[in-house]
């Protein structure tokens, strides 16, 4: 298909505003903070009723006028429906609306009746703009003991080393994150200075494949993250219009850099691409044949190596971008 005609902007020197990769001690900091959360134990409580921050141990069932949740709307998640043995941390925001607010005070085997109010835009169509009654039995309470952060601490993450050894991995690690923030930051303020810089019109039928590409992994993630097919169809315009949207910078993006990589003269080897071949195969654990063997039943050669193009294009702006030096820190005076 013939590519929509554009011109090229000044492609080189594009500038870009970069996070910092330095790592502050408060970062530090709060990363050994929730290292010091997960490692918490739970101790029983059994003199007084709930507080806010406790765990309340709870078996529960919900109703909407009369009827089990659980029959009302069954696509609906087990935590909505109700369950034995449930963990919930009581905090004003956690869990359902207002539902750890009533709980303050219950004490352990005490059965109470906790009013849900679903908004009218709420997920589960069933519920929406419902009122749902939770028959709650308070079973255990649970609170929550952080360890010090200290060197026994440090040797149960990092047996045999101290707090200070600790602090040093993290450090390592957090540098790390902070790198492929900016990589990202680079790549991602790239992309948008040549959207902003380019006009074209996408061709419609490469659009319309391209949407349903997009539409089709849109679908596969939220069923990975437990969205049922049913909630699916109620979002079906939302998702139809974020994969246009995707399709349409993924199209763009694809034009701009193929063109540069044109201007640059920069190509895929038979090397380059055999490489991404022998990665493709160790990635889904098969032979090198057939990965190669499937990638040519499926014309999958040529889009591996435009693929490989447009990386490389990319990287080619990456090392070519403007960054602005880094403000001097302000000098002080010395008394005399």
């Amino acid at each position: 298909m013939t590519a929509p005609e554009f011109n090229l902007p000044d492609y080189k020197n594009v500038p870009v505003d970069l996070p910092e990769v330095k790592v502050a001690e408060s970062d530090i900091d709060a990363a050994l903070e929730r290292l010091r959360e997960q490692s918490a134990d739970f101790t029983d409580v059994k003199d007084r009723g709930l507080q806010m921050e406790d765990f309340a141990v709870i078996d529960f069932e919900a109703s909407v006028e009369g009827k089990a949740v659980s029959e009302i709307a069954p696509q609906a998640s087990k935590n909505l429906q109700g369950g034995k043995k449930f963990w919930l941390r009581l905090s004003a925001d956690n869990f359902l609306p207002k539902f750890c607010d009533q709980l303050i005070g219950h004490k352990i085997d005490e059965t109470r009746a906790v009013t849900v109010d679903f908004p009218a835009d709420f997920l589960v169509k069933e519920l929406a703009g419902k009122q749902a009654i939770y028959t709650v039995t308070l079973r255990e309470i649970k609170q929550r003991v952080l360890p010090s952060i200290d060197d026994e601490f440090a040797a149960k993450m990092l047996p045999g080393k101290k707090l200070e050894d600790l602090r040093h991995m993290i450090e390592h690690d957090l540098e790390h994150e902070k790198e492929h923030e900016v990589e990202r930051a680079r790549e991602g303020q790239i992309v948008q200075y040549l959207h902003d810089q380019v006009q074209l019109e996408l061709p419609p039928s490469l659009l319309r494949t391209e949407t349903r590409r997009a539409l089709g992994e849109l679908v596969q993630r939220n069923r990975e993250r437990g969205i049922t097919d049913e909630m699916l169809k109620d979002k079906e315009k939302e998702l139809v219009e974020g994969a246009a949207g995707l399709a349409a910078h993924r199209l763009k993006t694809n034009f701009i850099l193929s063109r540069i990589a044109e201007s640059e003269k920069i190509e895929v080897s038979r090397e380059e691409l055999d490489q991404r071949i022998r990665q493709e195969a160790a990635r889904y654990n098969v032979s090198v044949e057939k990965m190669r063997r499937e990638l040519e039943e499926h014309d999958g050669l040529n889009a591996l190596a435009e693929q490989i193009l447009l990386g490389k294009t990319l990287d080619f702006l990456k090392a070519n971008v403007s960054v602005p030096p880094a403000a001097e820190p302000a000098v002080s005076e010395q008394k005399s």
